[in-house]
């Protein structure tokens, strides 16, 4: 049996994006647990389809030991803030200096997190962890897809395993794999060789869904890469939001004979490579979208659209109205949108009361420039506390906790209102508020991605729209300026340079 600390930082940090991440963003976890420490951890996460579960679970499962450190989790904005970083980092190191010997070190990290000091967040919490333990004790850690890769990751840990699913429906299994790795090293008494590859070019976040094309056939080639050769390898498509210098799409590998490592990671770069021209994927004006869906969409077999610029999983704060008002304007029956994240609504209509007509300004909270909240009179046809448990492939088992929520109508147009940022990506955000999505022609959703786990199986179609938001669907549009030299800020686009971002 031996002794494994457990620890994690979840943050997706867009550097565009209009709200940084405070301490507060980590209490309340935006969905995810709040910040958790010591034996708290296990009943928090239990369960749920999150990294750290799976670890627990596996390391349990072979009956190691296991030492609680800290655990915390924030929705997707600009930078964390240095005080949340260094409570929440400082909380897992002075646990791991308390915990007395320590056979292994098992973290959920994310991949992508920019702090206001580091651009490289989770290469500073692996180089701070290495430092307490030394060099002979094992470190491995799940990553999320969107992870941007960097040489101090690689160089701190002795392993590393990505999701391989976008929606994310792996994240326990990925912990999982990040504890069959540190057990290995542990079992065998060796370390693995490790490869690197890092591309060229950025994707946009819509075309990195694995459920399409190319990503479907790189995730299956992977996999068979993988069997083939016994080289545990992860492809992060990378999060193109984060500006600085390592931002991007990796391959990474861990095997036993060096060349062999090196050999199975270049194979599934070269596909990934030949492959950068499909990624590529259409973006609806939001009148053109909704137009669309008026003439498909129908009662079991909804279109869906996905507000996909306003993300609150990529930086949005999920307050933008602009595919509302085309809603609003155009009339169709039987639509509804959500979850537009404005608490004063939300507390004006529960105040109302359901049946309640009154003249609300909705969202624009984080000031979108040229943008004002939307205008118009709703009648409050539903109340919600926002709390309910999700049932969704990617959410499942989470418990929300989404503040007071509110279903609002006008015409055959509704909208539900919730208090605390979350992307809408389970069904159960509607059900709650006596929708059910299957039985609407028109489903707008604040998601890229992640929304399809659940909808998509109900869906006639889905439209990814271009609306106004921070979480540009187009990485070209950002204006970049420390991305490294040469970098397509597109596939086949144009190169980045320190010149013209000046």
């Amino acid at each position: 049996m031996a002794v494994i600390a457990i620890a994690g930082m979840q943050h997706e940090t867009n550097t565009f994006a209009p709200s940084k991440a405070p301490y507060g963003a980590f209490e309340s976890g935006g969905g995810w647990p709040g910040i958790q420490s010591g034996e708290s951890l296990f009943e928090a996460v239990g369960g749920s389809n999150i990294p750290i579960a799976g670890a627990i679970d596996a390391l349990r499962a072979r009956g190691h030991r296991l030492v609680p450190l800290t655990w915390a989790a924030a929705s997707p904005s600009a930078q964390v803030t240095t005080d949340a970083f260094e409570r929440i980092v400082g909380a897992i190191v002075d646990g791991l200096r308390g915990a007395g010997r320590i056979d292994g070190v098992c973290l959920d990290l994310h991949g992508a997190m920019v702090t206001e000091a580091h651009d490289d967040g989770e290469g500073e919490i692996l180089s701070r962890v290495r430092e307490v333990v030394g060099p002979r004790v094992a470190v491995t850690a799940s990553l999320d897809l969107h992870a941007n890769v960097t040489r101090a990751m690689l160089e701190h840990s002795d392993a590393l395993s990505i999701y391989r699913t976008y929606p994310h429906v792996d994240m326990a299994d990925t912990g999982a794999r990040a504890a069959h790795l540190l057990m290995r090293i542990l079992e065998t008494g060796r370390g693995f060789s490790k490869a690197m590859h890092a591309f060229d070019f950025l994707t946009p976040i819509p075309s990195q869904c694995t459920l399409i094309e190319p990503c479907a056939s790189l995730y299956a080639l992977l996999q068979r890469v993988e069997e083939r050769s016994g080289v545990s390898l992860s492809f992060a498509p990378g999060f193109p939001m984060a500006d600085f210098d390592e931002c991007g799409m990796t391959v990474i590998g861990y095997g036993g004979a060096k060349d062999a490592t090196r050999a199975a990671v270049d194979e599934l770069a070269g596909a990934v490579a030949d492959a950068e021209s499909r990624f590529g994927i259409e973006l609806l004006e939001p009148d053109e979208a909704v137009k669309r869906a008026m003439a498909r969409g129908e009662v079991g077999a909804p279109v869906v659209l996905a507000d996909t610029q306003d993300n609150p999983g990529a930086g949005g704060n999920g307050d933008t109205t602009a595919l509302l008002a085309a809603m609003l304007r155009q009339a169709p029956r039987d639509a509804v949108l959500g979850l537009l994240i404005d608490p004063a609504s939300a507390k004006r209509a529960h105040e109302a009361g359901i049946g309640a007509s009154l003249e609300f300004e909705l969202g624009e909270i984080s000031g979108v420039p040229g943008h004002v909240p939307l205008r118009g009179r709703f009648t409050v046809e539903q109340l919600g506390d926002g709390r309910f448990t999700c049932t969704g492939p990617m959410y499942r088992n989470f418990r929300m906790a989404l503040g007071p929520m509110a279903l609002l109508r006008s015409g055959g147009v509704r909208v539900a209102l919730a208090s605390r940022k979350c992307q809408a990506a389970d069904q159960e955000m509607f059900r709650h508020l006596g929708v059910e999505p299957a039985r609407q022609r028109i489903v707008a959703l604040k998601s890229s991605v992640h929304f399809r786990a659940h909808f998509q199986p109900i869906a006639r179609e889905v439209l990814v729209v271009r609306a106004p938001g921070p979480a540009l669907a187009d990485p070209v549009d950002f204006p970049w300026r420390r991305l490294r030299e040469g970098l397509r800020m597109r596939p086949n686009g144009p190169e980045f340079t320190r010149t013209a971002a000046h």
